[in-house]
C-alpha cells in the first residue's frame, strides 16, 4: 500500500515537472479524470462529449478533438488518437496553464507560442500546415449555427471576406487572379500578435479553472 501510494506520489511529482502543474493541481485533475472515466485508465471522445459545459459550446467537437490529437502531446508525433489515459489528459490541460510570477520573459514568450501552435492545430484539421478556406468556413460555420437567422450563404460570404482580408494582410502584392492557400502558422503568429494570450487562454468546463489553482474537483 505504502509502496503504490510512493509511486503514485512520484508519478504525480513528475508530471508536475514536465507541466508547470503543481502537485496540489495534478491530484485535482486526476480526480476529475477519473470522474469523467468512470474510474477507467482511459477516456474516449464519449466521455468528453458528455460534459455539460461544454454543450452549447459553438467549437465543441474541435476541443474534444485536440485531446485526441497527438499533435498537442509534446512528442512531435502527428495523427489521431481513440483513447487517452492520464498523462495524455495532462499534457494536453498543460496548454491552458497561465504564466506565474516567477515566470521569465523568455518562458513566456514560449508559452505564448504553444498556446498559438494548440489553436492553429485545432483548426488545421489534415495537418497540411495551412488552415485553408474550407476549414476556415467550418469555424464560422460552427461560430455562427447557433444563429437561426444566418443562413448557409451569408455564412460562406462571411467566412470567403474575413479568408480575403487575411490574404490581402498577410500578402500584400497578391494579383487579383493569385490562389491564396490558406493561413500559415506565421501568419496566424501575425494575426494574433497584438492578443494577450498567455492568461486568457484558459478552461473551465471540468469544474475547475486553470487561470488559478484548479480548485477542487467536483461530481
Amino acid at each position: 500500500m505504502g509502496a503504490s501510494l510512493g509511486r503514485t506520489e512520484h508519478k504525480f511529482q513528475d508530471l508536475a515537472d514536465r507541466t508547470g502543474f503543481s502537485v496540489e493541481q495534478i491530484k485535482n485533475l486526476h480526480a476529475r479524470f477519473q470522474h469523467l472515466s468512470g474510474n477507467q485508465e482511459t477516456i474516449s471522445r464519449e466521455n468528453l462529449e458528455s460534459i455539460p459545459a461544454l454543450a452549447n459550446n459553438p467549437i465543441r467537437k474541435q476541443i474534444i478533438e485536440a485531446f485526441f490529437d497527438k499533435r498537442n502531446q509534446h512528442q512531435g508525433d502527428v495523427g489521431p488518437l481513440q483513447q487517452i489515459g492520464f498523462e495524455q489528459f495532462i499534457m494536453v490541460m498543460s496548454h491552458f496553464r497561465p504564466p506565474t510570477l516567477r515566470t521569465t520573459d523568455e518562458e513566456r514568450q514560449a508559452m505564448r507560442r504553444e498556446k498559438l501552435r494548440f489553436l492553429f492545430n485545432m483548426h488545421d484539421t489534415d495537418n497540411d500546415g495551412t488552415i485553408t478556406l474550407a476549414e476556415y468556413r467550418k469555424v464560422v460555420e460552427e461560430l455562427l449555427s447557433k444563429s437561426g437567422s444566418i443562413g448557409e450563404e451569408t455564412v460562406k460570404a462571411i467566412a470567403d471576406a474575413a479568408m480575403l482580408e487575411v490574404a490581402s494582410t498577410n500578402v500584400p502584392h497578391m494579383a487579383p487572379d493569385d490562389f491564396y492557400e490558406g493561413i500559415t502558422f506565421e501568419h496566424f503568429e501575425e494575426i494574433l500578435k497584438g492578443l494577450e494570450m498567455e492568461t486568457r487562454m484558459h478552461i473551465r468546463f471540468l469544474d475547475m479553472d486553470t487561470t488559478m489553482r484548479c480548485g477542487k474537483a467536483t461530481s
